[in-house]
C-alpha cells in the first residue's frame, strides 16, 4: 500500500512519518507534497490509498483538495491533520467524505488506531469493488453466450417452447412467433486465421460486435453465434425494410474492419424459424463460391441444383498412382477431375465437403493398408481465400495437390522402406546358401514375391543381378579356403557349390584371372 503526507511544515510531516507504523498496516511507500496543488500531480501518478493532509496550507488547501478528490472519485482514504479544532473544518471534511479528522499535536495512539482503521476498511472495501467489477465482468461475458445458446436451441426446433418466446419478447421486445423472419449466415472461417491469428472467441466477438451495431442498434434483429458451428454467425432479421441495404451496411462495415469482404447467405422468410434457417443453411452450402466473388450477398433464390463430383468414382485410377509413386502419374488423374469438377459440376461447400469427406476416406483406408499409423500428422488443405476474403479457385486446386502428394510420399517412402527390407532379406539368405544351387523360383516362393519383382528391385539395390552376386560371394568364399593348403581344390569346389571341379576353376580364372592353384601359390609366396 502507499499512502502522502500534505502539509506546508516539514517538521509536521517528519512527526507523521516517525510516529506511524507503517510497516504494520502494509504501507511501505509513503509521499510527501507541501501544498494541495503539489499533492494532486502525486496522487495522481502514484493512487495512494491512505491521504494525510493538513487543512490550512498555501495555493490549494485542505478544503479545495478535499472536493477535488471528491470530484475525480479518487476513492483514498483520506485523513485530514489540522491544527484548528474548527467546525468549517470539520463540517466540509465530513461534506467531502474524509475517512477521520484528527488534531494537532498528534497523539502516536491515536494516529496508529486512526491508521489502522482507515487500512482495514480500505480492503474491506477494496475487495467489494473487485467483486462488483468481476460480476459485472461475468455477466457481460455471460449474456452473449446465454442468448447464442438460446437463438441456436430454437432455430433449430420446429416449435419454441414458451419460456424462450417471453424472454426474447422481455429482452428484445418482439414476439417471435408473430413475425416472419429472415435468417442471413456468416462464414468467418476465411478470416479467424488470416486476420485475427487463429483467435477464434476474438474473431467472434469482434465480428458480433461489428454486426449487431447495425442490427440491433436499430432494432432490426439480433446476430449471434451459432454454437453447433465452428465458425457460423447468424444475422436474425424480424424487420425486412431494406433488408439488403441493412446486410450491406454489415458488410462494408466489416470489410473497413479487416479488409476482408465475407459472403452472406439469406434464406427464405418465414414464421417458422427453423425453416428461415434452413433454407439459410442450404444457400450457404449449395451457392457457387467461384461466382460469388462477384456477388457478395447470395440469396436462396441464386442457387440451382448441380450434380455434385465425387472422387471416390476415381478410385482405382488413384490407386494405380499411389502404388506407381509417381507425382506426375498422380497430378495427370487429379487435373482430369479439376477438369470434370470446372466443366460440368459448380463448386460449392456442400461440393468442397464431399470432396474433403471422401479424400479422408480414401486416405485413411491406404494408410491401414500400409500399416501406418493414423496418429501421425498429415495435411490438410483448408486455405482456400485470397487476402480480400474471396475464394481461389487455384489455391483450392494447390490445396488438395498438397494433400495427394504427401499421401503418396508417406505410401512410397513406406513401400519403399519394405522393398528395401525383403531384397537385403534375400541377400542375407544368399549369404547364408551359397554353397547350394538357389533356383529363383525357391526365392520368389519364400519371400512371396515374383521372380520379376525380386530381379528387377535386386539389381537396383546392388547393382548385380543374383546370379552374379552369388558367384562373387562364392569366388570370395572360395579365395578364403584356398589359403588353408590342407583342402583340396574339389573339396573347396564343393564346399563354395560347384559340383563340378573343371567347371569351378574355370568360373574362378574368370572372375580373378589366376586359376585356383595359381592363386594358392601367389598367396603362399606372399
Amino acid at each position: 500500500m502507499k499512502a502522502i503526507i500534505i502539509d506546508d511544515e516539514k517538521h509536521v510531516r517528519d512527526g507523521l512519518l516517525l510516529l506511524g507504523e507503517w510497516d504494520r498496516f502494509g504501507i511501505h511507500e509513503i509521499f510527501e507534497a507541501k501544498d494541495g496543488e503539489e499533492a494532486k500531480t502525486l496522487i495522481l501518478e502514484q493512487r495512494p490509498e491512505i491521504i494525510f493532509t493538513d487543512m490550512n496550507m498555501p495555493k490549494l488547501d485542505g478544503i479545495q483538495l478535499l472536493k477535488w478528490l471528491h470530484d475525480k472519485e479518487i476513492n483514498s482514504k483520506t485523513i485530514v491533520v489540522s491544527g484548528y479544532d474548527d467546525f468549517h473544518y470539520m463540517r466540509n471534511a465530513i461534506t467531502y467524505g474524509s475517512f477521520d479528522y484528527i488534531l494537532k499535536p498528534i497523539e502516536p495512539d491515536v494516529l496508529n488506531e486512526t491508521l489502522e482503521r482507515a487500512t482495514k476498511e480500505w480492503k474491506k472495501q477494496a475487495l467489494m469493488r473487485e467483486s462488483t467489477l468481476e460480476n459485472t465482468r461475468v455477466m457481460n461475458e455471460i449474456k452473449p453466450l446465454y442468448w447464442d445458446h438460446l437463438f441456436t436451441g430454437i432455430m433449430n426446433k420446429p416449435t419454441i417452447p414458451s419460456d424462450a418466446k417471453e424472454k426474447i419478447q422481455k429482452e428484445f421486445g418482439i414476439n417471435i412467433t408473430e413475425v416472419q423472419c429472415t435468417i442471413t449466415l456468416l462464414s468467418i472461417n476465411s478470416i479467424i486465421s488470416r486476420y485475427f491469428e487463429g483467435d477464434k472467441d476474438l474473431a467472434f466477438f469482434s465480428m458480433l460486435n461489428i454486426c449487431n451495431e447495425i442490427v440491433w442498434s436499430n432494432r432490426n434483429g439480433f446476430c449471434f453465434r451459432n454454437v453447433n458451428k465452428e465458425d457460423e454467425i447468424v444475422i436474425l432479421l424480424w424487420t425486412h425494410k431494406n433488408q439488403f441495404d441493412l446486410l450491406e451496411k454489415v458488410q462494408i462495415s466489416i470489410s473497413k474492419y479487416c479488409h476482408i469482404k465475407l459472403t452472406m447467405a439469406v434464406g427464405k422468410p418465414s414464421q417458422q424459424l427453423h425453416e428461415t434457417y434452413q433454407s439459410a443453411l442450404q444457400t450457404m452450402l449449395k451457392y457457387n463460391i467461384v461466382e460469388a466473388n462477384k456477388k457478395k450477398i447470395v440469396s436462396y433464390q441464386d442457387i440451382s441444383s448441380s450434380p455434385l463430383l465425387h472422387i471416390l468414382d476415381y478410385t482405382q485410377e488413384i490407386m494405380w498412382a499411389l502404388q506407381s509413386g509417381s507425382i506426375e502419374q498422380m497430378d495427370d488423374v487429379l487435373n482430369r477431375i479439376f477438369h470434370s469438377l470446372q466443366s460440368t459440376h459448380i463448386l460449392s461447400f456442400e461440393q468442397i465437403q464431399v470432396w474433403e469427406n471422401q479424400f479422408e476416406l480414401l486416405r485413411k483406408n491406404w494408410l491401414k493398408e500400409y500399416n501406418i499409423n493414423e496418429q501421425i500428422s498429415q495435411y490438410n488443405g483448408k486455405d482456400y481465400w485470397k487476402d480480400d476474403g474471396s475464394f481461389s479457385y487455384e489455391k483450392f486446386r494447390e490445396e488438395k495437390r498438397k494433400e495427394f502428394h504427401e499421401l503418396i510420399h508417406s505410401l512410397y517412402k513406406v513401400k519403399y522402406q519394405k522393398e528395401k527390407n525383403s531384397i537385403q532379406e534375400i541377400e542375407s539368405f544368399l549369404r547364408n546358401n551359397y554353397e547350394r544351387d538357389i533356383p529363383l523360383q525357391e526365392i520368389a516362393d519364400r519371400f512371396y514375391l515374383s521372380r520379376e519383382y525380386i530381379s528387377r528391385k535386386f539389381k537396383a539395390e546392388y547393382n548385380e543381378t543374383i546370379t552374379n552376386y552369388l558367384t562373387n560371394i562364392r569366388i570370395e568364399k572360395a579365395k578364403e579356403l584356398l589359403e588353408n593348403p590342407h583342402l583340396k581344390i574339389y573339396e573347396i569346389s564343393f564346399k563354395v557349390g560347384y559340383q563340378n571341379e573343371k567347371y569351378f576353376s574355370k568360373v574362378f580364372k574368370k572372375a580373378v584371372g589366376l586359376s585356383p592353384n595359381e592363386y594358392r601359390v601367389s598367396m603362399m609366396s606372399k
